[in-house]
């Protein structure tokens, strides 16, 4: 009635499409998922490793505020209006604005 010829034990039909089409699938996940994030991750591990008194950062929460010092795994900001001293994680900062030398 059906005639299922991948499951045939003598069937003549080979399993290399089956097997390209799964590398081929493989490839495009890894270049439009995998790939991205992976470059993401340097991008903001190094941004991290590049902290500095004086820069300004927002966290996660949404904290924005300057590093006044920076220990091993944690910062501490001075947040205004009234110049509180936080104490966050680094894992914690998403971006950072450095004051710029204004050009001459």
């Amino acid at each position: 009635m059906f005639n299922f010829y991948l499951f045939q034990a003598g069937g003549g039909a080979s399993s290399a499409p089956v097997f390209f089409m799964l590398i081929f699938m493989f490839a495009v996940m890894y270049f439009v998922l995998i790939r991205p994030q992976q470059t993401r991750q340097k991008r903001w591990q190094a941004m991290i490793n590049d902290l500095k008194t004086g820069d300004k950062v927002m966290t996660g929460g949404g904290i924005r505020g300057t590093i006044i010092a920076i220990k091993d795994d944690a910062l501490h900001l001075r947040v205004p209006p009234d110049n509180l001293r936080l104490e966050i994680s680094k894992s914690a900062v998403v971006s950072v604005a450095r004051d710029e030398e204004p050009k001459k």
